[in-house]
């Protein structure tokens, strides 16, 4: 068993800035924030005698090792507060691990760790669960470029951070076994997980509505921003091929050198810009013969030939930017791109560049639930039956 807390060197450093002294809660929050009876234990532990124990932390399910966030503030947290703690993992960040393994092990004293049982185990389950999720993802579509765009879906900063630094440790799994993963995310804040000094990203639908047109946004933004590279949303006014072309040839330079992309993300009330059923079906027929026929489910169907940013739609714009000339613009996709969309993406073969998505926040939260149990006492072992498979 060894003492490892970093996927990367680059995740390693960025959970070093994330952590600085002043973002330690202090006992009177750790109080205030944990369960009761963790606060009652330590009052009843310190009145007979403490005792040094060892937690072992586990998961119910399947997870990608994505320990790191949770072990820095453990230490942060008794390095303030002048306490001895030993942590040992079991498996390296971004490690597979089994349902019900430990995931580390945490010594200490009882009276030190009893409230901070539930502030760990929050930090550690829904890390390891997005972690697994965005591994599935990249791994479905190793030749694709990913987004992360969590942040709009998170419940604060705290739920922000988990999730970034769990597509980050996933996604560099995922890049040892030679995907592209994870290129950045769409924010400042957490954009060093992915060696990046700031995010990535350059317009919302809002900026499309007050500049007009597409075309006058993309202007707009060039002007303002003139040696970036330049993705345009393209699905405000349901003009998706009509406006793409129409910036293309605006910026012609920027196509040539593919420093233009084109980002579909239709909401799945209707069909991309002259596409219905018929025509989508059409669409998969011509570039990927048979993929239609081995759809497995009405979910799958939908994402191969549905409304929304389909795999027909992806491969209709493809068409249509390559006909006109454009055949380096890239395409850039965002809209539901879950572990299912992708394999759906994967089976169509879409000729999606990037994908921006948030959906390895884990849906079913439930799943995310980590546990902890105590596995000795003053150096004895002893843990409540049933769970005598976390002994060592």
């Amino acid at each position: 068993m060894q003492d490892w807390v970093s996927a990367s060197d680059t995740i390693d450093r960025a959970l070093d800035r994330a952590f600085s002294p002043t973002r330690s809660l202090d006992a009177s929050a750790i109080a205030a924030t944990t369960d009761v009876y963790f606060n009652r234990t330590q009052a009843i532990v310190s009145h007979f005698g403490d005792q040094r124990v060892e937690y072992a932390l586990f998961i119910r399910r399947p997870v990608v090792a994505a320990c790191g966030l949770m072990i820095r503030w453990l230490r942060n947290v008794a390095r303030e507060r002048g306490m001895s703690i030993d942590v040992r993992q079991v498996y390296p960040e971004g490690a597979w691990v089994g349902a019900g393994e430990p995931l580390l092990y945490i010594s200490g004293s009882f009276a030190d760790l009893a409230p901070l049982e539930t502030l760990l185990l929050q930090r550690l389950g829904p890390c390891c669960v997005a972690a697994h999720h965005a591994y599935q993802m990249v791994m479905t579509l190793p030749k694709v470029a990913f987004l992360a765009m969590e942040a709009r879906h998170c419940a604060g900063f705290d739920m922000q951070e988990m999730m970034a630094f769990a597509a980050a440790v996933g996604s560099e799994a995922a890049k040892k076994e030679g995907a592209r993963g994870f290129i950045g995310n769409a924010n400042d804040a957490t954009s060093a997980f992915f060696g990046r000094e700031r995010g990535l990203g350059t317009m919302p639908h809002a900026l499309i509505g007050y500049a007009g047109s597409t075309l006058r946004a993309a202007e707009m933004y060039r002007e303002v921003y003139p040696d970036d590279p330049l993705t345009i949303l393209v699905d405000y006014f349901g003009q998706e091929i009509t406006d793409s072309l129409a910036v293309c040839r605006r910026f012609p330079e920027l196509a040539a050198r593919g420093d233009l992309s084109i980002r579909l993300d239709t909401h799945g009330g209707r069909f991309l810009e002259g596409l219905d059923p018929q025509t989508s079906y059409a669409v998969l027929e011509r570039h990927t013969p048979g993929t239609i026929r081995r759809y497995r489910s009405d979910r799958e169907l939908r994402d191969l030939v549905g409304t929304g940013v389909s795999a027909a739609a992806i491969w209709r714009m493809r068409e249509a930017l390559n006909d006109a000339g454009f055949m380096n613009v890239k395409i850039v996709a965002s809209s539901g791109f879950g572990i299912e969309k992708c394999t759906a993406m994967a089976d169509a073969q879409a000729p999606v560049d990037v994908i921006g998505t948030g959906s390895f926040i884990p849906s079913r939260w439930t799943e995310t639930y980590a546990t902890a149990d105590i596995v000795s006492y003053d150096g004895v072992p002893r843990v409540k039956v049933g769970r005598e498979f976390l002994l060592r």
